[in-house]
């Protein structure tokens, strides 16, 4: 199951502010084209999402950040993005 934003039509809800929330459904449901609670149209908001990445530099299933120079002196083998 995957949780999608939705929000409100501003041009069709005449004088009603708009409203964003959160549906949870599965991804081969259709988007919704109503407010469960208000009844107004909406449309699915794209929203960024978090990842994961792998590849041969040992990144593994997300992305570490990057140490702060402080941190090591610089060359060492601390870290793969150094």
């Amino acid at each position: 199951m995957a949780t999608y934003v939705y929000e409100t039509l501003a041009r069709t809800a005449k004088g009603a502010p708009m409203r964003r929330f959160e549906h949870v459904q599965s991804m081969k449901d259709a988007p919704l084209t109503t407010d469960p609670e208000t009844g107004l149209p909406v449309h699915r908001v794209i929203m960024g999402g978090y990842g994961t990445i792998t590849g041969k530099r040992g990144y593994g299933s997300a992305i570490a950040p990057r140490p702060a120079s402080s941190e090591h002196p610089p060359g060492s083998d601390c870290c793969s993005t150094c």
